[in-house]
């Protein structure tokens, strides 16, 4: 359940951001906020946000020759548009950040109330957590891959081998490009206080006297977080029709069928619509969206630590390794993992602005601890009656 819930808070977050990203480039392409450009309001935002889950919905509902195809496209594209980023952005600024203060520096002058380097170090360790998030896609997929126990696991650690790699080169490139943090924080300049977009707007107006070149470097990332959002949805969809054909989904009857082309089209468009009843919540309250979409990441460590933890301690003598594995590290590599969520849930549940009121406490734990009441509730009330474990299907 921590699974399938964070499946959708992270389809939530990913296609939330990519419609807040896009009236940015609106924003800059109009003028930008200083120059009477359009700033779309909220409405406009879950409007943005409606449309590009259909279209992920609508993707998601083709055979899956075409999904394998589209993903091999949105791995081009992310590798090749992170290096034309890291490159393009710091040659074309015409001010760059030293060595010393990319590696260096620390803003402890935020603006959130956090002055200890140490504390800002360690949440600084969240937005990595966030974007390794979702790695467990190619095990969603091992029932319509080839020889999967072998190819799934590859396609795990390709997943984070490539995005640490990738994604190494890319900030350091843009943070290359950064000489001002407080302006590109400032919901003043021209971006609206939307930072990455800024850079990127800055570089090529300072060195062309437009920042049409950024533009279209916001549309190459753009169209990177587009295919996110289809890859999560497919993750989501495969997620809730192998837990529904196990009988532990309300209408789990519903969920599991799958069309001609051995899609399962109900759990595509269930996905949709609940991560668009998620995102809602904006409508509201910022910060209620906040703490249901903080699920995203801590929910779905939790789900990846839990089959862990049981591997390293009940499950240790009579587990059978499959022809992937790691062999006598396996148990050290285990443990590590383990500790290693428990570490990052408490530091995602750490105050992330000061001083503490009802619009900066974080959330967090109440939203996960919510969750974890609902479900132990329903396993005691009811699923513990009828649940016997993965329905088998070889």
């Amino acid at each position: 359940m921590f699974n399938i819930v964070g499946q959708w808070a992270v389809t939530t977050s990913v296609d939330f951001s990519l419609a807040q990203l896009i009236q940015v480039i609106i924003l800059l392409s109009t003028g930008g906020k200083n120059g009477g450009g359009y700033e779309g309001s909220k409405y406009v935002t879950i409007a943005f946000h409606g449309g590009i889950l259909v279209l992920h919905g609508i993707m998601n509902s083709l055979p899956i020759s075409w999904l394998s195809f589209l993903g091999q496209l949105a791995a081009f594209w992310n590798v090749l548009g992170v290096f034309v980023l890291m490159i393009i952005i710091p040659s074309v600024a015409p001010e760059r950040a030293s060595a010393k203060f990319v590696f260096t520096n620390c803003n402890s002058d935020n603006g959130e109330g956090i002055n200890s380097k140490p504390y800002i170090f360690l949440l600084g360790l969240l937005m990595s957590q966030y974007t390794l998030t979702g790695y467990d896609a190619s095990a969603h997929m091992t029932e319509e891959t080839k020889d999967a126990d072998i190819n799934g696991p590859k396609g795990i650690i390709s997943a984070v081998g490539i995005s640490v790699i990738a994604g190494w080169g890319y900030i350091l490139g843009i943070t290359f490009a950064v000489t001002d943090i407080p302006y590109l924080l400032n919901e003043n300049n021209e971006a609206g206080g939307y930072a990455i977009a800024e850079v990127f707007y800055l570089a090529f107006k300072r060195r062309y006297g437009h920042g049409f070149g950024g533009i279209i470097c916001l549309g190459i990332v753009a169209v990177a977080i587009f295919f996110c959002g289809m890859s999560s949805v497919t993750a989501n969809s495969r997620m809730a029709y192998a837990f529904s054909r196990d009988g532990a989904m309300p209408l789990s009857s519903l969920w599991h069928k799958v069309n001609s082309q051995e899609v399962p089209i109900n759990a595509v468009w269930l996905s949709v619509i609940i991560s668009f009843c998620m995102a809602l919540t904006s409508l509201g309250s910022i910060v209620a969206f906040e703490a249901m979409v903080s699920i995203a990441v801590i929910g779905l460590y939790i789900a990846y630590a839990l089959p862990i933890f049981f591997r390293v301690t009940l499950a240790r003598k009579r587990f059978v390794p499959g022809p992937f594995n790691l062999g006598i590290y396996g148990v050290l590599v285990g443990w590590i993992a383990v500790l290693w969520v428990a570490i990052i849930s408490i530091l995602f549940s750490l105050p992330v602005s000061y001083p503490i009121t009802i619009e900066t406490l974080n959330y967090t734990p109440v939203a996960v601890g919510c969750l974890l009441i609902i479900v132990l509730s329903y396993w005691i009330i009811s699923g513990r009656r009828w649940f016997r474990g993965p329905v088998t299907n070889i």
